[in-house]
């Protein structure tokens, strides 16, 4: 498996750049945006799983995914941003999917997911290509 073996294909800190960029843009670009755009008609329909008012929950959440997304995509305060992130999908895939993991309506596998990438930034870091590097 010689030809494998380019040097970019194995370099961490390129799987770490594509991993925050990736993750961060999807979950601003397709949850953040579209909530925070909209914030008064999602919150009509908005679940309170904390018990902390629809209000207050939509807000910590339009926080994680815009805010800490964008922080992922630079590479600026990573691990806090992604424990963040890792909170408000925690939240989403237990307590509003109630860890339902089949397909169809009400699944939280995609809340599932987005955690074990969060989860994986917490522990690998961003790597050199972001603001936070240690040279």
């Amino acid at each position: 498996m010689k030809f494998l073996k380019l040097s970019f294909l194995s370099n961490l800190d390129v799987g770490c750049l594509i991993l925050r960029v990736w993750l961060g843009l999807t979950m601003l670009i397709n949850h953040g945006l579209p909530k925070a755009m909209n914030f008064s008609a999602t919150s009509a329909k908005f679940p309170d799983p904390l018990g902390i008012g629809v209000t207050n929950s939509l807000g910590l959440a339009v926080f994680a995914e815009v805010v800490c997304a964008a922080l992922l995509i630079l590479g600026f305060f990573t691990r806090l941003a992604a424990l963040f992130l890792v909170i408000t999908m925690a939240v989403a895939f237990l307590i509003v999917h109630k860890g339902s993991l089949a397909m169809g309506p009400g699944s939280g596998e995609l809340s599932f997911v987005y955690l074990a990438g969060f989860l994986s930034i917490i522990f690998l870091g961003a790597g050199r290509y972001s603001l936070d590097r240690n040279d």
